[in-house]
This record gives C-alpha cells, structure tokens and sequence, in this order.
C-alpha cells in the first residue's frame, strides 16, 4: 500500500487551490484595468485596478472564497512593481537637465512633501496618511503612495484616499494648465518643466504637455522621472523617521517571549530593501545595454504588478469608513497641489 501523502506535501497544493479563485479574479481585474487605462489618459491602470478592487470589496460577492487569493502578496506585488519602476530611469538623461533644474527638481520635491506633511497632520490625518499625500504629490502620484504604503505601515482607506486625491487633481491640471500657460504665454520648453514638476502622475504628465507640442513634451517627460528619481531618498528618510519612532515608543512587537518579559520592538529596516532595487534598476538601465524589447516588457511589467497590487488593496477598503475621512485628504490635496503649482512655476519663471 502506497504511504499517504504528508501534510506537507499535501499543503502547497492545498494552498495553491485555495488561492486559485481569488487570482483568477484579481488577473480579470488587472486585465481590465489595463484595456482601459490604454484607451483614455485620465486614468491610469493603477486607480482603475484600485476603483475595480473597491467595487468587489463592497459588493456582495467578494466571497470567502475569493480573499487569500486577492489578497496574497499585495504588498510584494506593489514593492516588486516600484523596483521595476526603476529600469524607466536613466540618469543620464537627467543628468543633461543641468544643475539648475536638477536644483529646481530637488527643491519643488522637498518642499512640496514637507509642506504637504505638515499640513495633513495638521489638520487630523494621521502621519502615515499624511505621508502617503506628501509622496504622491510631490514624486509621482500612485507609484508613490505604493513604495510609501509598506514603508510607513498605512491602513488600506488612507492608501485609496491618497490615490484616490492624486487622480482627482491631477486631472484636474490636465484641464487648467494648458490654460494657464497660454494665459502666461509660456514658450514649449517652460511649460513643458513647468508640466513635469507640477502635474502628479507620469500618464498626467504626458497629457498635459502634449498639449503644447513635442518639445514640451520631451522636456516635461524627462523633469518628470527626475522627480520620480526622489522616490528612494524620500523613502530612505521616511523608514528612518520610522525607525526612531518605534525606539522611542514604548509599543511591542507581535510575540513569543515569555508573558512578563520585556518584548523587542520591531523596527523598519534603515534603508527598505525595495529602495535599493529600484536603484539597482536605475543603475541597469542607464548602463544602456538593455534592448528596446526588454524596456518595454519591464515597463508592462511594472504596470500589471502595480495595478495587481492596487487592485490587492481595493478589495480591502470599506467605502463607509473612505467617506468619513474623504474630506480631509481633498482639503490636504487642494492645498497640496497649489502649493506645487506656485512654487515650480515660480522656479521656472526664475530660471527663464
């Protein structure tokens, strides 16, 4: 008589058919995200993939079936897709904006993010959420608020506000700068930076540059990915602030130590290992000996485990919960965005 399979054998197996259904949905769900996002550039993958994941968490047929598999690996697939992020970069590319823009980058990036931060917990967000409206709109938008979600430990109804405010207002300047620019009679090239430090998302980006023609475009494109670059110090300094504020707090680490006994508190790691991917990636990329083929199978790539991710972390919001806080995110991203908006066109005025 055969020996019976043992349970470890058996458990992958197991596991695997207790995910299938919940995977089955979440690859529909990319699959549609994507078609949709590739027809229109108001909306990109990730918010579709996050608007779909809502909308299955909220009806009543998000069995539980259907949630080890939607859920599994959210967290991996958004750090995964922000590593891949990286091999869009080459940084010499941003290297020949020249000094003074690459200061103007830096200098809208950081004031942006701390102005942002101080203001969302000023006015009752919690530091995680004011962290992840400070990354997207001063970085990049969704991709931003997904390599800052794990870093500073938010809940799953700030992450969708969040996302949720940097899609709303950057659409809103897809609308009202190409406007502005005319009104101020920007040349292609001013406008086109003023584009790349002042709009939210890279998809929101090309929308409105494209407005004013190839050379705005070009520049916008490429002042963009320099902020986009400031994703990995942003984070390093966010999982830093982390890390102190967990050695000072007197919380404890989930345990196994003996009841009565002091219990470590776990810290974030000092730099997150998918911080140094992304850069690796940077690293690759700007090498140069990629073919055209593999960079753009990359970029898909990062589109399908980001918006998988997304969609992961839509399942999980409740939308009751969304609309008590919704109000306060709109006034952050409101204020957010003027503040962006002033200052890069102030540096670009200064720098005309």
């Amino acid at each position: 008589m055969p020996p019976a399979p043992s349970g470890r054998t058996a458990q992958p197996g197991m596991r695997a058919r207790s995910l299938a259904p919940g995977l089955a949905v979440v690859a529909v769900g990319v699959a549609v995200a994507v078609l949709l996002g590739s027809v229109q550039s108001v909306l990109g993958p990730l918010v579709i993939a996050l608007v779909l994941g809502i909308l299955l968490g909220n009806s009543g047929r998000y069995t539980p079936a259907l949630r080890p598999g939607v859920t599994a690996g959210t967290k991996r697939l958004l750090r995964a897709g922000v590593v891949l992020l990286g091999l869009q970069l080459a940084l010499p590319d941003i290297v020949a904006l020249g000094l003074p823009v690459l200061g103007l980058i830096i200098a809208c990036v950081v004031l942006s993010y701390v102005g942002t931060l101080h203001l969302g917990m000023r006015l009752g967000l919690t530091r995680a959420g004011a962290t992840l409206m400070a990354a997207g709109f001063s970085i990049c938008g969704a991709s931003a608020v997904a390599g800052l979600q794990g870093v500073v430990d938010a809940d799953d109804d700030e992450t969708a506000s969040a996302v949720a405010m940097v899609t709303l207002y950057g659409s809103l300047m897809i609308v009202v700068l190409p406007v502005l620019g005319g009104v101020l009679g920007l040349p292609e090239d001013h406008f086109g930076m003023w584009a790349g430090l002042a709009v939210h998302e890279v998809a929101q980006v090309v929308a409105v540059a494209g407005t004013a023609g190839a050379t705005a475009l070009a520049v916008a494109t490429v002042v963009k990915l320099g902020r986009v670059l400031m994703l990995a110090p942003v984070a390093a300094v966010a999982s830093l602030g982390e890390r102190r504020r967990a050695a000072a707090s007197p919380g404890r680490s989930p345990s196994t130590a003996a009841p009565g006994l002091p219990r470590p508190v776990t810290r974030p790691p000092l730099v997150p290992l998918f911080v140094l991917g992304f850069l690796g990636m940077v690293v690759i990329r700007s090498l140069g000996f990629l073919p055209a083929p593999v960079l753009e199978g990359s970029r898909t790539a990062t589109t399908v485990l980001l918006a998988a991710g997304m969609f992961g972390l839509g399942a999980g919001i409740d939308l009751r919960r969304l609309a008590r806080t919704g109000g306060r995110f709109a006034v952050v991203g409101a204020a957010s965005t003027a503040l962006l908006a002033g200052m890069s066109l102030a540096g670009v005025l200064l720098l005309a």
